[in-house]
């Protein structure tokens, strides 16, 4: 029997966590009373601009003051936050809350709520277009992704497209033409035109696929394999059927990206094995891996490279990992299931 807080989330997300043993997913407590959390051994490097954490469970967003490391506020915006983007004018960081069907905007840099935006349906995750023109949401429980056009401050519905089962991350091409979306549930990757707002093609993947990143010239898209133990690169170029061309071992559980900032080097997180591997894209390969305790997630890295910024969900914690100390320095508490993490002063995406 799937209990009360597994029904909140989508079927992957219980098959993940049947996968895993546990009865639901995800469970904060029960999981970090088994992976044990490693005591922060140094101070944590310091800068200004706060740390967003969005805690999936407790509908908000704890607010971390990145010069003494602590959670200062928390803003409630609604029913499961999952993912956070900001918009092309850097005024505002989108929370998108999934099972609310809304969308906060907040100041990146004074944590104070701008606006919200309602009938959003399901956006579980969502990004910009490089040109600006195109804002596009996953719905991860309707089965469907939405392309809206954007004016620059309110999107505007422009078709909705059908999926499979259960779309989850998203990625648009440097020349705004294509969108990669990956299916958790049927074990996919789709093709989105933009001109014609029609889905092209579908490819077959391993099992619970995840998120997504292209590389920046467009030709390799990596996607984390959530029920596999690694990374699966297509040749993607042009738009065309993506096509397989290389498996890279990381660990169980593959999940999220992030890039360092070097047009070379790519984090994964693997919510498994509790690790983060750093993958070489031109190589395809695993260069370094770091410890990351308690289900590492969605991650962000700071300006300098310095800093690995990691929402540790099933502790509750967000740990911060020195690249150069290779091991978590701090950790700070935050709320229930934390998933995305976001900060102004990060490094470049590529």
């Amino acid at each position: 029997m799937v209990n009360t807080v597994s029904r909140r989330f989508s079927p992957s997300r219980r098959r993940f966590a049947g996968w895993l043993g546990l009865a639901a997913l995800p469970l904060p407590g029960a999981r970090a009373q088994a992976t044990a959390v490693p005591r922060p051994v140094a101070a944590a490097p310091r800068w200004g601009a706060p740390v967003f954490v969005l805690n999936s469970l407790d509908g908000d967003v704890s607010v971390i003051d990145a010069i003494r490391w602590t959670e200062i506020k928390r803003i409630p915006t609604g029913k499961e936050p999952h993912h956070l983007y900001l918009t092309p004018d850097e005024k505002s960081v989108i929370v998108a809350n999934a099972a609310s069907d809304s969308l906060t905007f907040i100041d990146p840099r004074t944590a104070e709520v701008q606006r919200t935006l309602r009938d959003i349906r399901d956006p579980y995750h969502l990004r910009f277009s490089p040109d600006m023109k195109w804002f596009v949401t996953a719905a991860n429980r309707l089965n469907h992704i939405d392309i809206y056009g954007w004016d620059g401050a309110h999107p505007t519905l422009v078709r909705r497209i059908p999926t499979a089962r259960t779309p989850s991350h998203l990625w648009i091409d440097t020349r705004s033409t294509t969108v990669w979306s990956s299916m958790q549930d049927s074990d996919e990757l789709v093709v989105i035109d933009l001109a014609t707002q029609t889905l092209t093609h579908r490819a077959k993947t391993g099992p619970m696929p995840a998120d997504v990143f292209v590389t920046p010239d467009d030709r390799h898209l990596l996607l984390g394999l959530t029920g596999g133990a690694g990374v699966e690169v297509y040749d993607v170029a042009g738009g065309k059927l993506p096509q397989l061309v290389r498996h890279i071992p990381t660990g169980k559980g593959a999940h999220a990206f992030r890039a360092t900032g070097d047009r070379r080097h790519v984090f994964v997180s693997n919510r498994v094995a509790n690790t983060i591997s750093k993958i070489d894209y031109e190589k395809f390969t695993v260069v370094d891996t770091f410890p990351a305790p308690a289900g590492p997630d969605c991650m962000d890295i700071s300006a300098d490279g310095s800093l690995i910024m990691v929402g540790s969900r099933w502790a509750g914690r967000l740990s911060l990992i020195d690249v150069a100390q290779r091991q978590v320095v701090h950790q700070v508490k935050v709320g229930r299931s934390p998933h995305g993490v976001w900060t102004l002063d990060h490094a470049k995406r590529i």
